[in-house]
């Protein structure tokens, strides 16, 4: 990837760019020249999404594919014939231009073919914490939350782009926890751009470090594999064992033979199973997913019993390694909650995520435009009754 020529989404200058549909052909080409572009922005992905009509479209400024969008739409209950447009951390635009010269005609679009609402999650950071920070947070008892501790400030772009979507009547969608109705707000990400293996490494706690080499003096070894039938069943009975054990639903395994066999087709590299095997069992497995230079730690599953041999953070190293050749700027662990209070069992995976040295990111979150106000209200309180 990393002799690829990326590019960054046009500045439009003057007047509002035209939107249309464009083929995932087109749409693919696009994500092509950026540099960082989330999977959730893929046209493959609306593929994997088969409960939801997914569209690509397109910017046009001179007749120039200038920002493009997977569009997700949900139909509302007993009105089929309206939807909730959700484009998952996307568009892919200019964020630092004029916000309403790409959304205006966004939103003119969507609402002429049923639309009642918009749902998007701009890919724009607001604040970041170093390993350090949340460390010292999580150990100091009068530090509840990330937002208790002093930040600093993301993209400078940020604080225009959500007062400039406040302004046009947008609704923040970001729920305390930081978990609501789509993508977390909070995440943990690993900066890659720049350094070496060994860097990485020394940035790493002492704990991480440790278990990395112990993995490596109990003989495990990890595999990398396209997701292919015997390797993902593996993978699908560890992970269900794993949701047993952590409490959580788990997928189920065709959701699984679905995302490998479109994102692949989509892209040979962009996803892969790591699997870390000890003496013969499977002790660890996670999935790696890529595009551009953005490497994502997408799901992961390990063996209560073989939990010593740390399996597990020899995936992550695996995955990590990788990215970095690959010319990844950022190892992304997806999504944590802000809690820093000690005694909240969300702070367990707050640790083990802070152990990589990483950071944690908040992002601008999900925001919602009503087009239709009643359907809108409508939709909103159906959703409050189910949980979302």
């Amino acid at each position: 990837m990393s002799s690829k020529s990326f590019s960054a989404p046009t500045r439009i200058t003057a007047g509002h760019p035209m939107v249309r549909p464009i083929s995932a052909a087109e749409h693919l080409a696009f994500v092509q020249t950026q540099r960082s572009v989330s999977f959730l922005q893929t046209p493959a992905w609306g593929r994997v999404k088969t409960e939801w009509r997914s569209e690509s479209l397109g910017w046009f400024a001179g007749g120039r594919l200038v920002g493009a969008g997977l569009v997700l739409h949900r139909p509302v209950p007993r009105l089929d014939r309206f939807t909730l447009a959700y484009l998952p951390e996307g568009p892919v635009i200019d964020w630092s231009g004029d916000i309403g010269a790409w959304l205006d005609p966004l939103a003119a679009y969507l609402k002429e073919h049923g639309a009642f609402a918009i749902r998007l999650g701009p890919p724009v950071v607001t604040d970041t914490w170093s390993a350090d920070q949340v460390k010292e947070g999580i150990a100091d008892p009068g530090v509840r939350r990330l937002t208790d501790l002093p930040r600093q400030s993301g993209d400078p772009v940020s604080v225009r782009v959500s007062s400039r979507l406040k302004d046009a009547g947008w609704l923040p969608q970001n729920p305390q926890d930081g978990f609501g109705v789509g993508h977390p707000q909070f995440k943990y990400e690993v900066p890659l751009a720049g350094r070496t293996e060994d860097e990485l490494l020394r940035g790493m706690n002492q704990q991480w470090r440790r278990n990395i080499k112990k993995a490596a003096r109990e003989g495990v070894e990890v595999t990398v594999s396209d997701g292919g039938p015997a390797d993902l069943k593996a993978f699908h009975d560890l992970y269900v064992h794993t949701a047993e054990r952590d409490h959580f639903t788990p997928r189920p395994l065709p959701y699984f033979e679905t995302v490998f066999a479109t994102l692949s087709a989509e892209d040979p590299e962009r996803i892969k199973l790591y699997l870390a095997h000890h003496q013969g069992d499977l002790a660890a497995a996670t999935v790696l997913v890529r595009v551009g230079a953005h490497a994502v730690y997408a799901y992961g599953a390990s063996a209560t019993a073989k939990r010593e041999v740390r399996g597990s953070n020899a995936c992550q190293w695996a995955m990590i390694r990788d990215a970095l050749a690959a010319g990844c700027d950022v190892y992304d662990l997806r999504g944590i909650t802000p809690t820093l209070d000690a005694d909240d069992p969300h702070v367990g995976l707050v640790r083990f995520k802070v152990g990589t040295g990483g950071r944690a990111v908040r992002y601008v979150g999900e925001w919602d435009l009503p087009l239709r106000p009643m359907i809108y209200r409508g939709f909103d309180l159906y959703m409050k009754r189910r949980g979302r």
